[in-house]
């Protein structure tokens, strides 16, 4: 008697429970590279942007009619965020009579509150990648413990025990083993790659708002602690 180990059949022949961790597995797989894909394109035209923002910037424009131009984009870059969060509060603070180190702190601090919710977006759903890499190897290994048991289950009422008996259900209960790393494994090295992208943006976000505020510092020496808008 010859036993079919093709995948196709060695998954039809498997028991309910490791179908259904290898369907688990399967969808947990999709939605990965689903945002594996999707966080691949969002990155890189962050990257573009900020590139594009800070040549723009440090090009020698004047600061209030680059935030004018920046106002009238929706939704705007990262970046660009910062930096009108940054000079309103700096205008505002300055329009009030407000000068010295409090402005300039308030400025950093209001830079800051935006570049923590951009840093927040830039996060989202990779905690999905970080969840399918740390436990779908566990939930693959659940499925071939639970086949490995109904296999010697079903050898414990043969007459005869021979490793022709055990070995389709072995082979079968394998594969969960081996989904859960084929979901795992992408996953992981996808997170570990967007987290080092966004923790490197994070790194650029800061740099840029310590130049600014210096800038801001200089424009405020040289009006005296006031600065002007139209």
């Amino acid at each position: 008697m010859t036993t079919n180990f093709s995948i196709y059949h060695m998954v039809a022949g498997s028991s309910i429970v490791v179908q259904a961790v290898l369907a688990l597995l399967l969808l947990a797989s999709i939605a990965s590279w689903a945002v594996i894909f999707r966080k691949v394109s969002e990155l890189r035209r962050v990257w573009a942007d900020t590139d594009a923002f800070e040549k723009r910037f440090w090009s020698g424009v004047d600061l209030n009619e680059f935030y004018r131009r920046l106002e009238q984009d929706a939704p705007g870059v990262a970046l660009g965020k910062i930096f009108r969060a940054g000079f309103r509060e700096f205008v505002h603070l300055a329009r009030r009579g407000h000068s010295g180190a409090n402005v300039l702190l308030s400025t950093r601090r209001a830079m800051d509150a935006v570049r923590s919710r951009e840093l927040e977006s830039l996060e989202q759903s990779m905690g999905l990648l970080a969840t399918v890499g740390s436990t779908a190897p566990y939930v693959g290994l659940f499925g071939t413990v639970w086949g490995i048991m109904g296999a010697f289950q079903g050898l414990g009422n043969a007459e005869q025990a021979t490793l022709a008996l055990v070995a389709p259900g072995i082979a079968e209960a394998l594969i969960a083993t081996a989904m859960g790393l084929f979901a795992a494994i992408p996953a992981m090295i996808a997170y570990n790659r967007f987290a080092n992208q966004v923790d490197r943006l994070d790194a650029r976000f800061d740099a840029f708002s310590d130049e600014f505020s210096n800038v801001l510092e200089h424009q405020q020496m040289e009006r005296g602690g006031g600065a002007k808008t139209t």
